[in-house]
């Protein structure tokens, strides 16, 4: 194990990566000793193992007004000045809304068998109430984007809620802080799956709960930037468990015997990994860190209440601060069986890890998520960090994640839906060797938990396009396919990856040295051309620029 000294802060940043799972009650102990650094498997998946690529609403349609979709948090919030990096706003981001057909054919050429997305609630419902409009301009988008995936055998898996809530009941009500939210997210999902479930057969309630609720309710990075420290994330959590629960319900009573289809949710979290494995302390604080993380959304969805480690320290520290009850919400006994066995899969989101070790923090004014789960996070400087600065390229920590779900939740079938990298660079490349290698190994090390015997049956990269990075604008890419956001048609190139991991899915896995090691070669001599036609297109584009500007130089002087 590597000194201290070799390790610097972390900071914390959002993440995405995700899998599907089926809900069972066992647990079994985790074995926190027995970390394994194997060399490369070579191999394959399974038969029928399923590949995909991912997307969101918001980062990729664009059309923010359009066709008469309603205002999202996400548009009033990027339309804030100083909320995003260089105040850019996801207005137009992709065109993705004008674009699918194109795109689906990139996805088609890819040869993938899924294609994850969501479905935009005030596009649908622009003041977000059933009660009050249906945008039918907003369901036939998507009706059209369901078919044409169908059309080309690509099985459509939606989440239902990818951040975007409609503003209007953020004003109202106060959005995910207000109880009143878990019944006009059942009504929205109601409504999606009467009229898209007849073709939809995996549906998502809510992709990474704990990002809506620590960073939309208590840092107030994400929309809708409140900052309710030690009570909003809680609360916000509290509310949407309720409503993945009552969606649940009614698809089980209303819906599944005549669509069978299954119901689950997108988890995300990093792994964490104790500082010293002989430490005792240090491994109850990665467990903490897990709790904190993945457990607060998943033990109440596989056995009915929080962790006990969450009840213990947020109780704990409410009590030193001289509240009478404990800052985390509560459920009652009825809700506890209502909420328990409510996901036919679970989605897992994982980018990176963190060495995790004990600080005490003292209570007092400063009560937060954070300092409640009284640890450090810490990473390694010789870890890889290509692009965002929380990310870093650890995939024996993917293997760790995946076998912790098994033996907490009873070994859930899981499709992985969301896993990926960015960059973060001034000048493009699109011969994107980081990501090749962060595929290649984090898909490696997803092989070795199948032969670890976690039941994991798909995967889907994070994402197929490059896209609107919240807070960070479009400082930071994560798509398979370079955008010209820059150009007014936001043409797509692919980078190298895209020819990677072409190769990976038509081999399924990874079927012999010699074969992967050639892999690389041919996606670099492929990326070298589309270098250079989006060279030319840039060149063009300055030229047609530069004669628009003597153009409207003249009629200037024309008109003097």
């Amino acid at each position: 194990m590597q000194q201290m000294t070799m390790l610097q802060w972390g900071i914390l940043r959002p993440h995405h990566v995700l899998a599907l799972v089926l809900c069972v009650s066992a647990t079994e102990d985790f074995d926190w000793t027995k970390n394994e650094r194997t060399s490369f498997y070579y191999g394959t998946f399974p038969t029928g193992f399923s590949w995909g690529v991912g997307s969101s609403a918001y980062q990729t349609e664009g059309a923010w007004n359009v066709d008469g979709k309603g205002i999202s948090i996400w548009d009033a919030f990027s339309h804030k000045k100083g909320k995003i990096f260089l105040n850019d706003t996801a207005d137009s981001s992709c065109e993705g809304y004008h674009k699918f057909k194109d795109d689906i054919a990139l996805m088609k050429d890819m040869k993938l068998n899924h294609y994850r997305f969501s479905i935009s609630w005030p596009r649908i419902l622009p003041t977000g109430l059933k009660s009050e409009k249906i945008n039918e301009k907003g369901i036939k988008y998507y009706s059209d984007l369901i078919n044409m995936l169908l059309d080309n055998k690509i099985t459509p898996i939606v989440t239902l809620y990818h951040w975007d809530l409609p503003q209007v009941l953020h004003e109202k009500y106060g959005g995910w802080h207000n109880i009143s939210m878990v019944n006009y997210f059942n009504d929205f999902a109601n409504l999606c799956f009467e009229r898209f479930g007849n073709r939809v057969k995996y549906w998502i309630t809510f992709n990474n709960p704990w990002s809506i609720a620590v960073e939309g309710y208590e840092t107030g990075e994400h929309a809708p930037g409140l900052k309710l420290k030690g009570t909003g994330a809680y609360k916000a959590a509290h509310h949407i468990i309720k409503a993945h629960a009552k969606v649940w319900h009614t698809y089980d009573m209303q819906w599944r015997s005549k669509q069978k289809g299954l119901v689950g949710i997108s988890l995300t979290a990093d792994w964490g990994e104790p500082v010293d494995i002989s430490n005792q302390r240090d491994i109850e604080a990665a467990e903490r860190y897990i709790q904190f993380y993945l457990g607060w959304f998943a033990t109440p969805l596989f056995h009915g209440d929080y962790p006990q480690v969450m009840k213990d320290y947020i109780g704990r520290k409410s009590g030193q601060q001289g509240l009478g009850a404990s800052r985390l919400p509560v459920f009652s006994p009825q809700e506890k069986s209502y909420i328990k066995g409510t996901c036919d899969f679970l989605g897992l989101g994982h980018f990176t890890t963190r060495y995790v070790t004990l600080k005490n923090y003292p209570s007092g004014a400063g009560d937060n998520y954070f300092s409640d789960r009284d640890l450090a996070e810490l990473v390694d400087p010789q870890w890889p960090d290509p692009g965002s600065e929380w990310l870093y390229s650890v995939p024996w920590g993917f293997r760790r994640l995946l076998n912790f779900v098994k033996t907490q939740y009873g070994n859930p079938m899981i499709y992985v839906t969301e896993n990926g990298v960015s960059e973060k660079m001034l000048c493009t490349d699109l011969c994107d060797d980081w990501r090749m290698k962060y595929f290649k190994d984090y898909i490696n090390e997803m092989l070795k938990a199948i032969k670890d015997g976690v039941n994991v049956k798909g995967y889907t990269a994070w994402s197929l396009l490059d896209s609107f990075e919240w807070d960070e604008g479009f400082s930071e890419r994560f798509g398979l396919y370079y955008v010209d956001f820059r150009s007014k048609n936001k043409p797509r190139y692919p980078k190298a990856s895209v020819h990677y991991y072409k190769r990976i899915i038509s081999s399924n896995g990874f079927p012999n040295q010699r074969e992967v090691e050639s892999w690389k070669r041919k996606a670099v001599e492929t990326c070298s051309s589309s270098n250079q036609l989006l060279a030319a297109a840039r060149r063009k584009s300055k030229e047609n620029q530069e004669l628009a500007g003597m153009e409207q130089a003249w009629s200037i002087h024309d008109e003097v």
